[in-house]
């Protein structure tokens, strides 16, 4: 009885097994692919830097290094001051990125809808906007600790003025995009500012929105970056990578760079995920 017992129990499907097959047939066409490129390209990579064509370590040095291996595997280490995990590090820096991009958020997406609801304040504002847009991040700096005095607060302005121009300037045209159809149809139901804003404005320009959401989030993490190496001081994943080099830790570098962009693509994929819940609302 025991071996009959232990022989249906050899034979019996392993559910787990079954779903992994079962998700690798179902998507092997669209994994394959971008595992045999990234593959290549870190192969490509370490036959370089054997080579001894360039400095710059190959990917085996994330584990090779002592140092890097370490905070490879303990991204978590808290150790007091500037000596933090990689965790720790990020969690920092996306922290100035929340308070900067939400900032940017309300602002732009406020005076885009008082901008595009006004032909007049459009022509008056266009030159403006696309002039400070137009600026650099690392240039706010300067200006930014000359204004504020402090790292912290002038990190975070330095993301509000980098992201606010895109969300800004679509949700403008998204504004001026409406059919006129549905303003006279606003107009002959005599809809209220609030229903009007509410059925007829933001629906219509939402798709704006989130396309002025999307590329500010990148430029936002992008600039927190630049922010962060020019400020000294501070915890966040741009000064680690600027601390790194002034060691010549080029390995550190590397995985503080794999870091930033898996953040940012994540980043990404999250306002893309809201546009498909929210979006889909409003149609």
């Amino acid at each position: 009885m025991v071996t009959n017992a232990q022989s249906r129990a050899q034979t019996r499907p392993n559910p787990g097994l079954a779903s992994v097959q079962q998700f690798w047939q179902k998507h092997a066409a669209d994994l394959v692919p971008p595992i045999i490129g990234i593959a290549a390209f870190l192969t490509v990579w370490q036959l370089v830097s054997w080579s001894g064509l360039t400095r710059l370590p190959g990917p085996l040095s994330l584990w090779t290094d002592t140092r890097t291996r370490e905070l490879l595997l303990y991204p978590f280490y808290d150790q007091g001051g500037l000596d933090k995990g990689l965790f720790w590090q990020t969690l920092a820096s996306l922290g100035r990125v929340a308070q900067g991009y939400t900032a940017a958020a309300v602002v732009g997406i406020s005076v885009g809808v008082l901008v595009g609801t006004s032909p007049w304040l459009n022509k008056a504002t266009y030159p403006i906007f696309q002039f400070l847009r137009m600026v650099a991040p690392l240039a706010w700096v300067p200006i930014a600790l000359v204004a504020l005095q402090q790292n912290q607060p002038a990190a975070i302005f330095v993301i509000f003025i980098t992201a606010v121009w895109p969300i800004l300037i679509n949700t403008t045209e998204g504004v001026r995009q409406i059919p006129e159809d549905y303003n006279n149809v606003a107009k002959v139901l005599q809809l209220s500012r609030k229903d009007y804003y509410l059925n007829i404005l933001f629906p219509s320009a939402l798709p704006y929105i989130f396309t002025g959401l999307r590329i500010a989030i990148g430029l936002a993490w992008l600039a927190i970056i630049a922010a962060e190496i020019v400020m000294s001081g501070i915890v966040g994943i741009g000064f680690f990578i600027w601390d790194a080099y002034q060691q010549n830790y080029i390995s550190e570098i590397i995985l503080a760079v794999l870091y930033i962009g898996g953040v940012g693509l994540l980043l990404d994929r999250l306002i893309a995920f809201l546009q498909m819940k929210i979006a889909p609302l409003h149609k």
